[in-house]
């Protein structure tokens, strides 16, 4: 796939959410442009680019100053902010974009990011607005951030990537572009084609290194030592995007310092050359050359990615941020670093794989958690494309590699007769990540609490899970299992579709995604024992009984979010453990009628 065809699959991805809402007599009928910001939201969280991005737009003037936002992200730590805005064009060809124009669009998140940090919004803001928690966090922390980034997102293509920073009240702004290009990308795996660091700008000359060239092989190898600064500097920039994903998910949530590290950074600086054991490194450039002196160096790297070494690389910058006295320049980092030549994209990929597994084979990382338990996703996707649902016409997608549902849509639909039929079988609404599996299985299991903290974290969560309890799912997954997992997809969608649904919004405000995993967790919790799944995905729907019990439950989380909230953000109440307590302590009401899903309960 190329980026004209990702494009064009992107803009059918989301004329096809359009028309499936449009169709639903209980939604609010869709605009183009924020189904367009969803989506790509959606890509951007998974990508692993923003903590758990939510949607929300909203815009005003405040004297001149237009102000306006289609999202934002506050991380869990409340260190890291993100706000987006969309620029879409809605045009059937990919259409390149000035930088001034990105700029200027840029420019109203500037101004919302400006008014809020500085005190100037939040006192105009009604104190039920959507925004109120993300303007009064911005105003507290505004000289605290470790980063404020403002993203605007465009299905257009942008020369940059990466704009000026704006410097306002002394708090920078960064600001970027999340442009087809940059989402395709990600979305098939080559986050890394963005991320380059000149250590002649960096140091101010080249980082000498032991350079090995062997022309036989499908790369060059460099052996050399990484100043602490550098490292700190690129993990601020590029966060978790520098880490390999499987590193990215063995580290998870944790957001703490290595203590072996911490205190040898502290105490014994000039040391951590010889106590660490280093970097592993590839990339896909690098400029090598001999210098006046005759030393060897390295003058820049391009499209690197860290597959071993993220937690000596998470903990320097974490460990800099906590402690502003560490003085980092005496610290140097050994790293091996993989240059690869040129080749198909398929061989690369297995290189960069196995030299991640085998990098990190002697460590605390285990290899389960480096093919991302491979096993299990592997089995769940051919049962998806066995498992036909029982109307015998349409199944269920999985998508186990980023993208493969794209892929799927351009190799099999080549005429516009085939598309609509694969259209048909596996609609968008049957689409399921690796993300999203974890989501439902995870609210479910009654830690809807993880859910709420992101894709990839709870997504590392599960994987975590399925190590150290694997008795959570059947060794071998079977057919029943699937089916029964299916099953609790829809009662997660069926939740969402009431609650979202226009006659729903004088009742539910915000929240929905975590409006409706608390509820499935409670209906896991209470009725798991009870509730014959088999029944909903024979159905692939609940019935009305138990459709009007799921609304009733889910009024009752949403009134004790409300209530222990004091007006807070929903998705920051929903991380809380303390919420989870209070759900799980609320009355839910018996429904009066008769629900067919419903086993009865045996005489003893």
């Amino acid at each position: 796939m190329n980026l004209h065809e990702f494009h064009a699959e992107f803009r059918n991805h989301v004329q096809s959410v359009m028309a499936e809402r449009a169709s639903n007599p209980d939604e609010t009928f869709p605009q183009e442009e924020l189904v367009f910001a969803e989506l790509a939201m959606d890509d951007v969280s998974t990508a692993g680019i923003s903590e758990a991005p939510e949607v929300c737009h909203w815009e005003g003037t405040i004297r001149n100053a237009k102000l306006r936002i289609s999202g934002f992200s506050i991380s869990a730590d409340d260190t890291r902010i993100d706000l987006f805005l969309t620029h879409y064009l809605g045009t059937e060809h990919l259409t390149q974009l000035r930088d001034s124009d990105v700029a200027g669009v840029a420019k109203s998140a500037v101004q919302f990011a400006a008014n809020a940090g500085t005190g100037k919004l939040s006192g105009r803001l009604d104190p039920t607005s959507p925004i109120l928690e993300l303007v009064e966090t911005l105003e507290r922390r505004w000289h605290d951030l470790d980063q404020l980034r403002v993203i605007v997102l465009t299905d257009g293509q942008t020369k940059s990537k990466h704009f000026t920073p704006r410097d306002v009240e002394g708090r920078l702004i960064q600001v970027e572009a999340m442009d087809m290009e940059r989402l395709f990308r990600h979305t098939t795996g080559k986050p890394r084609d963005e991320i380059a660091v000149s250590f002649e700008q960096a140091i101010g000359r080249p980082l000498p290194c032991v350079h090995v060239a062997d022309p036989g092989a499908d790369y060059d190898y460099a052996l050399t030592a990484i100043p602490g600064e550098v490292l700190r500097s690129l993990y601020e920039r590029f966060n978790t995007t520098l880490l390999e994903a499987n590193v990215r998910s063995f580290l998870g949530t944790r957001k703490k310092v290595n203590a072996g590290i911490a205190t040898t950074l502290e105490e014994e600086p000039g040391h951590f050359l010889a106590y660490n054991n280093g970097l592993v490194i590839v990339c896909d450039e690098a400029g090598i050359s001999r210098g006046a002196d005759g030393q060897v160096g390295i003058s820049l790297l391009k499209g690197l990615q860290i597959v071993n070494g993220g937690q000596t690389t998470s903990s320097i910058y974490f460990a800099s941020r906590d402690n502003k006295d560490l003085d980092l320049s005496h610290v140097m980092i050994p790293a091996k670093i993989v240059i690869l030549r040129e080749g198909d994209d398929q061989g690369r990929e297995t290189l960069i794989s196995r030299i991640s597994q085998y990098a990190n084979s002697q460590t605390a990382v285990k290899t389960s958690d480096l093919s991302a338990n491979r096993t299990f996703h592997v089995q769940l996707e051919k049962l998806a494309n066995d498992t036909w649902c029982p109307d015998g016409t349409g199944r269920w997608f999985y998508e186990r590699a980023a993208g493969a549902y794209a892929v799927a849509m351009l190799r099999d639909g080549r005429t516009k007769a085939q598309k609509t039929r694969l259209q048909e079988v596996i609609p968008t609404r049957r689409k399921l990540t690796k993300n999203d599996i974890a989501k439902y299985h995870e609210s479910w299991r009654g830690l809807p609490h993880q859910v709420a903290l992101g894709g990839e974290k709870n997504f590392a969560a599960f994987m975590s899970a399925l190590d150290d309890t694997p008795e959570i799912v059947p060794a071998a997954l079977d057919v029943t299992w699937y089916k029964e997992m299916i099953a609790k997809v829809i009662l997660f969608k069926a939740i969402e579709k009431q609650i979202k649904a226009k006659e729903a919004k004088d009742t539910f405000k915000q929240g929905y995604v975590n409006v409706a995993s608390y509820t499935v967790a409670i209906l896991g919790q209470r009725l798991g024992d009870r509730l014959d799944l088999m029944q909903i995905w024979q159905r692939q729907d609940t019935s009305g009984p138990l459709s009007r019990l799921l609304w009733n439950w889910s009024c009752v989380v949403n009134a004790v979010f409300t209530r222990v909230g004091a007006g807070a953000q929903f998705s920051e109440l929903a991380k809380r453990s303390a919420t989870w307590d209070a759900v799980q302590a609320a009355q839910y009401p018996d429904n009066a009628e008769m629900i067919p899903e419903l086993r009865v309960l045996q005489d003893a």
